[in-house]
């Protein structure tokens, strides 16, 4: 499909923009993508009207990335004081936490953040207005969008880009739509502990979010279908499994629920032949893209099988007409991926030819440690036809982590056996969010694992554990002096 929809670019020349009147283009969302392709729109003389249903500012300033890291960041300073590394020399002991006041002020900085970085934008542009309501499209040049109150108005554009986001999958388990379940919004948004919290799920917002509460001083129980982050490296659920249960988390795995009941005080779920009880239950299975509702097969847009909307590389859908962008397409759900789609798909729309790059983009899962990873992992390098050598260092061999006197996790390298290049980086360590950019331009400019190994990295930072596994594939680091170049 893909390549049909380049080859028809081709041949029409559909990017031509007119240069007699303003190009106006309808935005359907206001999240990251629909915002980054707005401000690049503007500048280059469009007329840009976005299209909204929700909260301004979409899912990671309001109810994603911004409120779950600040409640990580309460949750670590909670579990730091409850159980420092330096328990002999300065005394731990576990903090009063006050939920309610900790979510107030987490809803203060996303207030500040959505006010400077979305609502004040508007406010400030000329050629940038928002709509409040429900987007559908009526052809390939019209949009219906219904507002609050029932009314219905019609937009006409010149060309559209969806951005409309994502929103938590919910399975189809017997009873649960009865319940008052929670996602991960009304956990972001919840004004106490629970005493026992139930989490269903083993991808990053289960982890993140069960590890928080956890810290936070409620009881956590994680259900998880298969095994925590399937799509990753054995190593990596593996270890940050062992670091929760640890922390003192109970965690079953492949298992699903089966049964979902609430008697108007407390949650029982029965996964695997047993009842689990709990005052509030988690789903975080997933998400599923913002498209059912939006009236897709009226403008030519396709979908696959889970509502995703595939695009090529210049983020064009099955229509050379309209654009996608952000956690509706098949692209990787990083709000940073989808940022950088959407302005690339507004220099496209504006008659440009830019690509989207996505042959390195880093992750990060913020448990603690965290998990950060780029490239191909062992597995996926192999199914890619790559002859390839692995090495995987232990923290115990990385000065900082010595000092931090926190030693769990690893850092793992692939490379290519004939030319020695570097193919991918997984680790699971403090920091490692921060360390794996480094990485991720490593793989970039093709570095070899010598390469790496004789780069200078500053000592004492969780990074230069980077240089020592490299150095693994030729030497015994256990046998290095320290900072040994």
């Amino acid at each position: 499909m893909l390549s049909r929809i380049g080859s028809v670019l081709k041949e029409e020349d559909c990017c031509a923009v007119p240069r007699s009147k303003p190009l106006k283009v309808a935005i359907v969302g206001s999240g990251g993508a629909a915002f980054a392709a707005a401000i690049r729109l503007q500048e280059g003389g469009a007329e840009v009207t976005m299209v909204e249903r929700g909260t301004t500012g979409g899912t990671c300033v309001n109810i994603g990335c911004v409120p779950s890291k600040i409640l990580i960041s309460a949750a670590h300073v909670a579990h730091v004081r409850a159980s420092s590394p330096f328990d002999t020399g300065i005394s731990a002991a576990p903090p009063v936490v006050n939920r309610a006041a900790l979510q107030a002020q987490q809803q203060a900085r996303v207030e500040e953040l959505r006010s400077a970085k979305y609502e004040s934008i508007i406010e400030n542009s000329a050629n940038i207005r928002l709509i409040q309501g429900e987007a559908r499209f009526q052809d390939d040049h019209t949009l219906r969008i219904r507002g609050a109150d029932g009314r219905e108005q019609s937009l006409a554009f010149d060309r559209a880009l969806i951005a409309s986001g994502a929103s938590p999958a919910i399975p189809p388990v017997p009873g649960l739509n009865n319940t008052p379940y929670w996602t991960s919004t009304e956990a972001l948004a919840a004004q106490e502990l629970p005493e026992h919290l139930i989490v269903y799920g083993g991808s990053y917002v289960a982890l993140e979010l069960a590890q928080a509460f956890l810290r936070l001083g409620s009881r956590v129980t994680l259900i998880v279908r298969s095994r925590i982050l399937s799509r990753s490296d054995h190593a990596i659920g593996d270890a940050i499994q062992q670091i929760l249960i640890d922390e003192g988390m109970r965690i079953l795995t492949g298992r699903q629920i089966e049964q979902v009941q609430h008697d108007g005080h407390q949650f029982t779920v029965e996964a695997g032949g047993e009842h689990i009880v709990g005052d509030r239950l988690l789903i975080a299975t997933g998400r599923r893209p913002n498209t059912a509702s939006l009236g897709l097969e009226h403008a030519g847009v396709l979908t696959n099988e889970n509502g995703a909307i595939p695009v090529d590389e210049f983020l064009r859908t099955s229509n050379p007409n309209i654009y996608a962008a952000g956690d509706c397409t098949t692209n990787p759900e990083y709000v940073y991926v989808a940022a950088a789609a959407g302005t690339r798909a507004a220099m496209n729309l504006l008659g440009g030819n830019e690509r989207l790059d996505l042959s390195v983009v880093p992750g990060v899962v913020f448990t603690d440690p965290q998990i950060g990873t780029v490239g191909l992992d062992e597995s996926a390098a192999r199914e890619s036809g790559f002859r390839v050598d692995t090495r995987t260092l232990t923290l115990d061999n990385v000065p900082r982590a010595l000092a931090n006197f926190d030693t769990r996790g690893f850092i793992k390298l692939v490379a290519e056996v004939e030319s020695g290049r570097l193919l991918g980086v997984q680790a699971v360590a403090s920091q490692a969010g921060e360390l794996i950019q480094t990485a991720a331009l490593a793989i970039r400019t093709q570095m070899t694992v010598n390469d790496l190994a004789g780069q200078l990295f500053p000592y004492l930072t969780m990074v230069e554990g980077l240089k020592l596994a490299a150095q693994t594939f030729t030497k015994d680091v256990k046998q290095l002096s320290c900072c040994a170049g």
